[in-house]
Order: structure tokens, then sequence, then C-alpha cells
């Protein structure tokens, strides 16, 4: 039987646990082999990330692209923030039969998404109550043990890889969250627009934070991704 292979991101300080549910709503189809690798660094222990390098993280999915490639008839890549613009060399370079950028970082930094979560940090400090999908602690983890030199590399990175979104020429779905105080709207409508595919798609989801697959619209961002992978390019809407 023939394999379907499919490539899923994680982002900056982060790991697979960002991209799981996708993962694991892929793994239950039959005849496809589905891979989150951890990138160099990233991980429980974030003082590791000192000694990362950008060129470690592109080396490392394309790795992973080629080993799914041999074993697989077509290869899917889907990516999340920092993974998006991975996601984006890798779909330039390689043959990738579609690709999924989610909360894509070509811009990050989104001021006023990004005050109110901060406003919201502080109260939770007080009140002990926040949003299910803030996810505040997660947050402030990040803040305190990236490594300064991580962040350099975080900036090479998307230096680096934001010029390859104009050569991408396969099907493309962009998923935004509009309260996204990292990765503002702007990311994604800056790749949408450079994009050369024939076939590309943007959604913004309304009530959607950066962490796009734990919050309140996660299944409805993956019923998207998985219709998106699933149905022929004839019958997938055309966005232009």
């Amino acid at each position: 039987m023939d394999l379907i292979g499919c490539l899923c991101i994680h982002g900056f300080t982060g790991d697979p646990w960002e991209v799981e549910p996708i993962c694991q709503e892929l793994q239950k189809l039959d005849g496809w082999l589905v891979y989150s690798p951890v990138l160099p660094g990233h991980g429980k222990e974030l003082s590791a990330l000192k000694g990362a390098t950008y060129e470690e993280w592109v080396y490392t999915v394309e790795v992973a692209f080629e080993e799914l490639q041999k074993r697989c008839t077509d290869v899917y890549v889907i990516g999340f923030s920092m993974g998006g613009m991975l996601a984006t060399y890798i779909a330039a370079r390689y043959s990738v039969k579609k690709l999924v950028l989610l909360n894509a970082a070509a811009y990050y930094f989104n001021p006023k998404q990004f005050l109110k979560d901060m406003i919201a940090a502080v109260r939770y400090h007080f009140t002990g109550n926040q949003e299910e999908d803030q996810l505040i602690d997660l947050y402030e983890k990040k803040f305190r043990e990236t490594p300064f030199a991580a962040l350099a590399q975080f900036l090479q990175l998307v230096q680096k890889t934001k010029p390859y979104a104009s050569k991408i020429r396969v099907p493309t779905l962009i998923i935004q969250g509009e309260m996204d105080g990292l990765v503002p709207m702007k990311s994604a409508y800056h790749l949408y627009d450079i994009i050369e595919s024939d076939e590309k798609e943007l959604i913004a989801m309304k009530r959607s934070r950066h962490m796009i697959f734990h919050g309140y619209e996660a299944e409805e961002v993956i019923n998207q991704i998985k219709d998106f992978l699933l149905e022929s390019s004839q019958e997938r809407k055309k966005t232009t």
C-alpha cells in the first residue's frame, strides 16, 4: 500500500505538543505516516537553546522530509509559527504535495493583542483566573528561560526563510488566529500575497490565540486542515 507522509513542524521554544492534536488526527487515517521532530535545543529545558543555531533547525526538517519522501508516495507539510517559516523553505525547495501554514511567523509581535494578554497576565496573578486558552504560565516560563542568543537565531531564521515563500507553487492553506499576540494577521496576509500557487486559501480564526491547536477553535482548525489535505484540487474551493 502506498504511504502518505506528513511532516508537522512545531514553533520556536516549543515542542511537538504544539502540533500534537493534528498529528493524532492524521495518524488515525489508513496509510498515513506522520512525523513531528523536536528541533535542536527545544523541548522541556529551554536552556538547551543557548547553543542551538537556525542552521540546525533547517537541517533537521530537511532530513525529516527526505526520510518521509523515501518511504511515501506523497508528502504534506504542516508548519506552526516558526515552523511555518521552516515549512515554506521546505515547500520551495522540495517536492511537497500540499502546504499548511498556521500562525506562521513571517512577521511577529501583535502589539494590541499582546497588551491585552499582558493585562490578562497581571489579572491572573491577582485573581488566579484566566481563560482556558490563555496558557499564561506556559508563556511566562518561555519568557524567563529562553536565552537571548536563541532569539537572535529565530530572527535570522525568519530573515533567511521569508524570501522562499515567493517560490511556492503547491496548494497552500494559511490559517491565522486573530487573537494571536505573537504573530499578527499582517503575517498571514503577506504570505498569502507572495505565495505564487494557483491554489491558496487564507482562513482567519476569530477566537484563536497563538496556540491554535489548544484553543476554542482547535476542532474547527483540525477539520479545515483535514478537508484541505484529503480533498482533491478540483473539490476544494479556490480562493484568489
